[in-house]
């Protein structure tokens, strides 16, 4: 059931989130939100991103207007435990991210001059380095809390960068090609070893055809989820589950579903 909280302009009700978080963790507030703590509640900011990431991908505008408030939510949750305990306030993150986007923008607010995307990439990491010492390694900025598939991207970008690539996409064919056939090679517990490598190759090549491999895997999921709910559908509608269909059943279903799409 929809509530009775009137609508705001940004600014005030980005205000008035804040204040009902702080409410939430009262004295008197909800005992759920009061018991949790940085780690509890970490799982649910990656939650809450991939539901935004499914909204943007099915086009789902209204679905993804509320997913972003519950994406929102998750900075004042983490900056109101922060505030409890006196390291920082929303107000000390929201002053840091207008000061960095200005500060990394100067062709838009200062005398700087940017004609091309490229252009804008070059000096943001060019502002950032003076920003921060650089670490001790290439990779030490790369997270590793991140999903494989992420980490994996930023770590070939960043390599890359350092002029550790291949000349020309042919050479990462032949790699891919290469990592295939040490894959049939490969014994036992050689096996896991040859699949990382061989989907840190693809990632690769997605990074040399300028393809987001995330996302590109995030659609080939949604595109089998589509497939096979269409074969369970035609089963269905034969008196059958995929555990009592013939692989030649679920084949024929498939390809028509292929057609389908």
């Amino acid at each position: 059931m929809k509530n009775s909280e009137p609508k705001l302009p940004a600014g005030p009700a980005f205000a008035r989130l804040v204040e009902i978080m702080q409410r939430l963790r009262a004295p008197g507030g909800c005992p759920w939100d009061r018991e949790q703590s940085f780690d509890t509640i970490k799982p649910y900011l990656l939650e809450e991103a991939y539901e935004v990431m499914d909204a943007i991908d099915g086009k789902d505008w209204e679905g993804l207007s509320e997913e972003l408030g519950d994406l929102l939510l998750q900075p004042v949750f983490f900056a109101q435990m922060a505030a409890e305990e006196g390291k920082f306030d929303i107000a000390d993150s929201l002053n840091a991210i207008n000061s960095k986007l200005i500060r990394r923008h100067p062709h838009v607010f200062g005398t700087g001059d940017a004609k091309t995307a490229e252009d804008v990439k070059r000096r943001w990491d060019e502002i950032k380095a003076d920003e921060k010492p650089r670490p001790k390694g290439l990779l030490t900025g790369v997270s590793r809390s991140t999903p494989a598939l992420v980490e994996a991207q930023q770590i070939a970008s960043k390599a890359a960068g350092a002029g550790f690539d291949w000349e020309n996409i042919g050479q990462v064919y032949e790699k891919l090609a290469e990592e295939l056939a040490e894959l049939r090679q490969a014994q036992n517990e050689e096996i896991e070893g040859e699949i990382g490598d061989l989907l840190f190759v693809i990632v690769n090549l997605a990074r040399f055809l300028r393809v987001d491999p995330e996302q590109a895997l995030r659609k080939t999921n949604a595109k089998f989820r589509r497939r096979f709910a269409h074969v369970e559908a035609g089963l269905a509608a034969l008196g059958k589950t995929p555990e009592q269909a013939t692989i030649e059943e679920m084949e024929t279903l498939w390809q028509e579903a292929k057609r389908h799409d």
